[in-house]
């Protein structure tokens, strides 16, 4: 009987826990075994392992993280890290190796193929939507719904005390959860990696919301924008008008939480998905959904090519805002 191994890797998403589940129960479905790596590359380094039946994948649908665990491995970077892996690989039978993760976990599972003839499939999973070949990641709408709902109370405090808050999202290169949360929080400025960020603008369209009868105020903050944290931002907007303001940093609740049902439906087609990839011999791919059809990439394009984000959002918010 054929084996495929799953393992995620890299920061968790909700979702992982789903998609999980779907690569069991599809590869139980058509035959094959499944191996379970804990703590990603490092689990595969150390051979920590399951074997997974349906049962052992029972009750997680819901539950946020991954029942696999994650972990960061600095030895899987060096040589002999790889050859202890892939040794492993070759002991336990796995002709096809399934990784769940991010761009990071991606160049993993390319070195496993190109360099060791490992066969690897990857699927995208991160909060950040920041993977190209794929219109959404994984956990990337919980993160975005989780970020909303924390908007939607810091406005209760604001409007009540007529005051200035800047949220933190999460975003060191990509603004995607600040964008799509800021838009529909209803953000009076929103500050991303893509765009630069002119604070005297900022300020000015404060103060003209101030004339304009406008006591309280939001700025949805990107972790990664090119002017600072929100916390410096903050000082800097208030030694400029004197406001009283206020930070929020979201930081990892945005990683947390039972996934959406966007994300569990994600998660289950694409886990899925790479199990039929696993079973036509396909490899060194990754699965993506674009249009809402499920599409295969290769992984060596994923590192290469930078998913834009769509800033006719971001003008969109700037006319709202008005």
């Amino acid at each position: 009987m054929e084996r495929i191994g799953v393992l995620t890797s890299g920061g968790d998403s909700p979702g992982m826990n789903p998609c999980i589940r779907a690569v069991v129960r599809a590869a139980i479905y058509k035959g094959l075994e499944v191996i379970g790596i804990r703590r990603g590359y490092m689990g595969l380094i150390e051979n920590d392992i399951q074997i997974m039946d349906a049962s052992s994948v029972s009750g997680i649908i819901y539950r946020g993280g991954t029942v696999l665990k994650t972990a960061r491995s600095k030895e899987f970077m060096e040589k002999e890290g790889q050859e202890k892996a892939v040794e492993n690989i070759k002991k336990l039978g796995i002709q096809t190796l399934i990784v769940i993760g991010g761009d990071g976990s991606f160049r993993g599972a390319r070195v496993l193929d190109e360099k060791w003839d490992i066969p690897t499939i990857g699927i995208p999973a991160t909060i950040d939507n920041d993977i190209w070949g794929t219109d959404f990641t994984i956990g990337f709408l919980t993160a975005v719904d989780t970020a909303l709902e924390a908007i939607d109370k810091i406005r209760d405090t604001a409007t009540s005390h007529d005051r200035l808050f800047l949220v933190e999202v999460m975003g060191r290169t990509s603004g995607f959860i600040a964008l799509w949360s800021g838009l529909a929080g209803g953000a009076e400025d929103i500050l991303i990696p893509e765009l630069s960020t002119n604070l005297d603008e900022v300020c000015a369209e404060l103060d003209e919301g101030r004339k304009r009868g406008k006591t309280s105020s939001i700025i949805i903050v990107a972790e990664g924008n090119k002017i600072g944290s929100a916390a410096e931002i903050a000082s800097r907007i208030r030694k400029k008008t004197g406001y009283e303001e206020r930070v929020v940093v979201l930081g990892h609740l945005q990683r947390g939480g039972s996934p959406c049902l966007w994300d569990r439906i994600l998660g289950i087609r694409l886990g899925a998905a790479a199990v039929d990839a696993a079973v036509k011999k396909k490899r060194n791919i990754m699965i993506g959904i674009v249009n809402g059809e499920i599409k295969m990439s290769p992984l060596s394009d994923i590192g290469k090519k930078k998913k834009k984000i769509n800033l006719d959002l971001y003008y969109l918010n700037r006319i709202m805002a008005t």
